[in-house]
């Protein structure tokens, strides 16, 4: 199979299900959102971390993977079968989130993040989960988008937060708290 097809070089692209559209339309962002996001979790995942924390983030790369196929599906009946995106997904982004929020100290106001280029990186893989977020609930006001897709992602950007906070505490970065100057 060949990488390039020359179908897209006038700006259309195909969703699963064959339906044409614009290389800018709303579906696409969303999944070429995710697509990004999953690709920073890789760059998160190449760092010098805990082989666990790398185990979990193969895991979440599986899971967007799958929401992404699931927000490039337009077809009520697909000849393809699309994997599910499952609630214990969820469930395991909480467990996860829990875990490392027992090492960490409770939060007393908004952090700037930085400190490491670990830790700036899970708040930038942060980031785009929540534009991926923001995307695809605009998607859902006019497709039917799971409600598990949201709820993952809306969690992803928690567990990233959280892993951002756990990575910096391991390497002994100190948290700058935000405080504003009124």
């Amino acid at each position: 199979m060949k990488i390039y097809t020359k179908t897209g070089d006038k700006g259309m692209t195909s969703l699963i299900g064959g339906k044409r559209v614009p290389k800018f339309n709303l579906r696409i962002e969303a999944y070429g959102t995710v697509d990004e996001l999953i690709s920073y979790v890789g760059l998160i995942r190449d760092q010098d971390i805990s082989p666990s924390i790398k185990s979990n983030l193969v895991k979440i790369q599986e899971h967007l993977m799958v929401a992404a196929a699931i927000l490039a599906t337009d077809c009520d009946d697909c000849e393809i079968k699309i994997p599910e995106l499952k609630e214990t997904y969820i469930t395991f982004l909480e467990k996860e989130i829990d875990d490392m929020e027992t090492e960490l100290e409770p939060l007393r106001s908004f952090i700037i993040p930085g400190g490491h280029t670990i830790v700036s990186y899970c708040h930038i893989a942060r980031t785009i989960c929540r534009r991926a977020e923001r995307i695809s609930m605009e998607l859902s006001d006019k497709f039917n988008v799971p409600e598990v897709v949201l709820k993952y992602i809306n969690r992803l950007s928690d567990y990233l937060f959280v892993l951002a906070r756990k990575l910096g505490k391991d390497l002994n970065i100190i948290e700058i708290p935000w405080l504003p100057q009124l």
